[in-house]
């Protein structure tokens, strides 16, 4: 049984499912595989618009919004998150570091720490230099994975992840595939988890 998470850094709630994701791993046996995807480039082949730019105009609608991540939160005992002040985050570099890392063999470490310095120590992380100096904090090869985000193939690999997700019908991050069931959102991993289990 496959079990795709389809996320991009810039999504705070796909911070939050991350810090979730090891729960239900734990409880079923299953491993999810991470498919980073670039959120600008899902909403621009599927004409979908960011929530705060959706919604924005909607009387209580982000308030509401807001109060169900705290809900989120408190539920699964997150004490690591900090909204990002510099939101909304151009991810295009750190998406691919991200397919780079892949390659490297880096990935883990460097999911890691590209949500800690999103949505636990936050920073501009579309800044060269501040994403520099965050690898590095990092403990990461910051030189090699900023180099490697430039070759053509890892480029062709984030489009090629984002224009099949968006092929599957992804409108957004976090998204889910268990098989080929799709789920959006945090808030699906319930449903996510006992889909898995259904199908096993």
């Amino acid at each position: 049984m496959k079990v795709e998470f389809l996320f991009d850094f810039g999504s705070p709630n796909a911070y939050l499912a991350h810090k979730v994701i090891p729960e239900i791993e734990e409880r079923t046996g299953a491993k999810f595989e991470y498919v980073p995807i670039l959120l600008g480039g899902i909403f621009k082949l599927t004409n979908n618009r960011p929530p705060m730019v959706a919604f924005g105009d909607v009387k209580g609608k982000m308030a509401y919004e807001m109060k169900e991540t705290e809900r989120f939160i408190r539920r699964h005992a997150i004490t690591t998150f900090k909204f990002n002040p510099n939101f909304p985050v151009n991810t295009l570099a750190l998406m691919r570091m991200a397919v780079a890392a892949q390659e490297a063999g880096q990935f883990a470490p460097y999911v890691e720490a590209a949500f800690h310095h999103m949505w636990e120590a936050p920073k501009k992380m579309d800044d060269p230099d501040v994403i520099r100096a965050a690898l590095i904090e990092s403990g990461l090869d910051a030189d090699r994975l900023i180099a490697a985000a430039q070759a053509p193939e890892v480029k062709q690999r984030l489009m090629a992840n984002t224009e099949a997700a968006a092929s599957r019908g992804v409108f957004g991050s976090p998204s889910f595939f268990v098989g080929e069931e799709l789920f959006f959102g945090k808030d699906r991993l319930g449903e996510v988890e006992e889909e898995i289990r259904r199908a096993c």
